[in-house]
């Protein structure tokens, strides 16, 4: 009965046309999906380009081989290693994590380092001149490279005595910014609870050519005196002294003492003498030359031209100009470069050590692990070896 029921709905004229209408569609779409060509559904969400949000390497242009973009590369790496091992990265790096002496830890020098490219150089720089007594300011240019500045904080945050500059400059070559970036360093460090005894400033080019405790030393000596370029303006620079009759010939380098610092910082006369000199050509060159020759700063000189002091004879730096190399035993004041001439600026050599490491000076400039990397290898070599060397006696 059941059956017969079934039999006439399914074969019914409504049904038996439904019935047909669904088979004739199966059959349809099976011949389409058999001779249509293949389509795939959307794989756009299955792209891994932009997967690490925190990374903004582009690595199409990688492949391209562009030389910015790798180096961003490798700037992402060191920026990812700071941030996960600090403790690791102190260790393997070797960093100095206790005082070498008594006398080092009871003279606490201060360091400001403007940078800002090739963070291996910071890296190397900070190794070679880092003791936990000592304060480090780093102050990193502006328009750097996002990755850099991350990079530069991620190794600043592996210390408690070394600290990225507030505010950062955007440094322009010859102009007010770079003396504008020294000020902030000495504003932070004047803020510091920190008995700290002289300020030296460096560059990412710099590097050391005495220990720390060779620099202890050599600013003890100094007794409270500051130790930077000061002399006459040369007779080229002449339309300065039209100008300010008063300005004297330096560099953009020194050794000072806090007391100075703190006088340059509170002085309401330096502080117009600054403001005027922000709006002319490279005042680095001789603002610091010019306030060391006002009497009431502590540690000065005579404005007496017989007491100006070349950048020979200062502590400060070194550098080999092209100008004036040559033939020591004829009167030059020193050997050619046994490096690379850029801009007429000595990068040095590994010939370079064994002259250098004879002069009084406290760091020489320029160094570049892309021109000699054994020069920077050798010499920090031989300035651990002479610390440690301390302890054994």
């Amino acid at each position: 009965m059941l059956r017969k029921w079934l039999r006439r709905r399914l074969f019914s004229y409504p049904t038996k046309y439904y019935f047909v209408v669904l088979v004739f569609s199966l059959i349809t779409f099976s011949v389409l999906r058999i001779h249509q060509k293949p389509e795939f559904v959307s794989v756009r969400h299955l792209e891994l380009a932009g997967e690490n949000p925190s990374s903004d390497v582009n690595c199409t242009k990688v492949l391209q081989g562009d030389v910015n973009e790798i180096q961003k590369v490798k700037l992402e790496i060191l920026t990812v290693k700071f941030k996960k091992l600090t403790d690791s990265f102190i260790k393997r790096r070797k960093y100095i994590v206790e005082p070498l002496s008594k006398e080092e830890a009871e003279f606490p020098i201060a360091y400001s380092i403007v940078v800002h490219h090739k963070i291996e150089m910071l890296d190397g720089l900070l190794r070679a001149i880092y003791m936990p007594q000592n304060f480090y300011c780093v102050h990193a240019d502006k328009k750097s490279q996002d990755s850099y500045l991350a990079a530069v904080m991620g190794i600043a945050s592996c210390f408690s005595n070394v600290f990225v500059a507030s505010p950062s400059e955007s440094v322009v070559y010859a102009s007010g910014s770079w003396v504008q970036a020294e000020l902030n360093c000495m504003k932070d460090f004047c803020t510091m609870r920190a008995n700290w005894k002289y300020l030296i400033n460096l560059c990412g080019m710099d590097f050391p050519i005495k220990t720390n405790l060779g620099n202890v030393r050599k600013l003890k000596l100094l007794m409270g005196e500051n130790s930077l370029e000061t002399e006459r303006m040369p007779s080229s620079e002449e339309e300065r002294r039209k100008k300010r009759s008063e300005v004297i010939n330096g560099n953009a380098y020194f050794v000072v003492s806090r007391e100075y610092v703190g006088y340059v910082l509170q002085n309401e006369k330096i502080q117009k003498f600054m403001e005027w000199a922000q709006d002319t050509y490279s005042p680095d060159e001789y603002l610091w030359a010019t306030i060391q020759r006002i009497p009431e700063v502590r540690g000065s000189r005579p404005a007496s031209h017989k007491y100006d002091l070349s950048d020979m004879h200062a502590v400060a730096r070194f550098v080999k100009w092209q100008y004036f190399e040559g033939d020591v035993s004829k009167g030059a004041p020193y050997p050619l470069c046994g490096g690379v001439l850029v801009r007429s600026v000595c990068i040095f050599g590994a010939g370079d050590l064994n002259w250098m490491l004879r002069k009084h000076h406290l760091s020489a400039n320029k160094f570049d692990m892309n021109i000699d990397l054994f020069a920077i290898q050798c010499l920090e070599e031989h300035l651990r070896h002479k610390a440690l060397e301390t302890l054994k006696h």
